[in-house]
């Protein structure tokens, strides 16, 4: 079993930054695969980005250049640093973990999640 704890939500203006921080604990290994999804208001959720606990990242196209998903082994713990962040980055931004050594953009890949953050961005 996986727990996933997210922190670092909040509200930005249009243009900051702020960091989302994703800490997993119980049973982990080499071949978790930790990504983060957001899910706007009354939107889909979107896969936003992934990373394997060996390094391999991923960025969906619509971040990228503005996302960067990155993790820290040893506190178990994985990061999304968000730049020139825009009013449609508003969501709630979630965690997620799969036991796999293969990245998936699909949602319902991923067993393990964590509760959301929401981050606010005005214009």
């Amino acid at each position: 079993q996986v727990q996933l704890v997210e922190s670092g939500g909040g509200w930005a203006e249009a243009g900051g930054s702020l960091r989302l921080s994703c800490t997993a604990s119980g049973r982990t290994s080499s071949s978790l695969f930790m990504a983060w999804f957001r899910q706007p208001p009354g939107k889909a959720r979107e896969f936003l980005a992934a990373v394997h606990w060996i390094g391999n990242t991923y960025h969906a196209d619509s971040v990228k250049g503005r996302f960067t998903i990155s993790r820290d082994n040893a506190k178990n713990t994985v990061y999304l640093q968000m730049n020139s962040l825009k009013p449609e980055d508003t969501a709630v931004y979630y965690c997620a973990g799969r036991l796999d050594t293969v990245v998936s953009m699909n949602d319902v890949a991923y067993p393990y999640w964590g509760q959301g953050t929401q981050v606010t961005v005005s214009s």
